[in-house]
């Protein structure tokens, strides 16, 4: 018999106690069955029927409905890994942190939690740190005891210290992780307003500059660092992720694999490039990964920050250069040598031309044509 009528389940937190929410459409069945639960009450503030949240309320709930209504527990049940691609984390960095007098670190409940559901590592990163200032701006007060208000509270002040929108989105993000996800109360903070995300344009260097920045590197190594970050389009960490075994000399591509998103694909291999890694490969003969540090291992996101801004240092470029700005201005690039949209996008690795069509902004081949108003 297939089922028509469906009840979905939801964490919720009333008073410091926890229920089991239950959301339906309007059914006669389906409200005789719920006015069959013990101890049922009803919800104005979150629109729902609710029961104390016990493992023998759970069962009884999936036993009433069986046969009548579909239960669904998506909401409830949430240790769905958010991304199985992503490598297994080791968090000891965070747990075998020194003490320190007057500051409290994340929870090991949030930490495990991170690790379970296998975050990007740039994504712990900044939960730790967003999550870590919130609970020692209430440094006295347990975490589970704040409400709406106090959270409010806490990014009014960012807000004050001049925090910008990304940032605060991702604090609102850490701060939700610990209630809904570690302590599986979805919809405790479903009201708190979001500030609006900026709409900047990418900042992007020219051409000149860039061979200017790689003729002022320092080793060939960093010279096969930017000019791959460049001409390939790829992220800082997608970089560091290469493996020797992901240039393709022969297609005369770069793969990239589990990019963000989980996404696989490929992007293009200069040949100036392919010749300058050559020769890195004959010098620096690197055993798994591209680039490697002098213990082995993955190369470090920081030290190619670092031989970058230096590199630009000496080409006598003022403005401060980052990996993203090489991957910006080989979009643009190629967007004014007259590359379609829809390939800049693959290559990009973006879901959207949307995305994409930001460089459309910074581009300038679409302002040639115009007539200069004072000639």
């Amino acid at each position: 018999m297939e089922l028509h009528k469906s009840i979905t389940l939801k964490h919720l937190l009333i008073n410091q106690k926890k229920f089991i929410g239950i959301q339906f459409s309007t059914n006669k069945v389906i409200q005789a069955l719920i006015d069959t639960l013990p101890e049922v009450s009803w919800s104005k503030e979150f629109a729902m029927f609710y029961v104390p949240n016990t493992t023998s309320n759970l069962e009884l709930i999936y036993c009433t409905f069986q046969g009548v209504a579909w239960v669904n527990g998506n909401f409830f049940f949430s240790e769905k890994i958010i991304n199985a691609n992503n490598p297994i984390l080791n968090l000891e960095r965070y747990r075998s942190r020194k003490p320190k007098d007057g500051f409290k670190y994340c929870p090991e409940e949030y930490l495990l939690k991170l690790e379970l559901k296998r975050y990007a590592d740039n994504t712990v990163r900044n939960y730790v740190s967003c999550f870590e200032g919130f609970i020692n701006y209430y440094y006295t007060i347990d975490p589970i005891a704040l409400n709406e208000i106090d959270v409010r509270k806490y990014l009014q002040k960012l807000i004050q210290e001049g925090k910008s929108n990304s940032y605060i989105n991702m604090a609102v993000n850490s701060i939700k992780f610990f209630y809904e996800i570690v302590h599986g109360m979805p919809n405790r903070f479903y009201a708190i307003e979001r500030p609006r995300k900026e709409r900047q344009l990418p900042e992007v260097i020219s051409k000149d500059e860039i061979v200017l920045i790689m003729n002022n590197t320092n080793t060939l190594k960093h010279r096969c660092i930017i000019g791959l970050l460049y001409s390939a389009g790829l992220r800082r960490a997608e970089l560091l992720n290469l493996n020797i075994t992901d240039i393709d000399s022969k297609r005369m591509v770069v793969k990239i694999k589990n990019a963000k998103g989980n996404k696989d694909r490929i992007s293009l291999l200069s040949p100036s490039i392919l010749k300058d890694l050559q020769e890195y490969y004959k010098e620096y003969r690197p055993k798994k990964f591209l680039f490697e540090g002098q213990s082995g291992g993955k190369y470090s996101p920081t030290s190619v920050l670092n031989l970058i801004s230096s590199a630009a240092l000496r080409a006598g470029i003022l403005k401060r250069v980052t990996p993203h700005m090489l991957r910006h201005s080989f979009a643009t690039h190629l967007l004014e040598n007259g590359t379609d949209i829809r390939h800049i996008q693959l290559l990009l690795g973006h879901s959207s031309t949307k995305t994409t069509e930001i460089y459309t902004h910074v581009a300038n081949r679409s302002f040639m044509e115009i007539k200069d108003l004072l000639s």
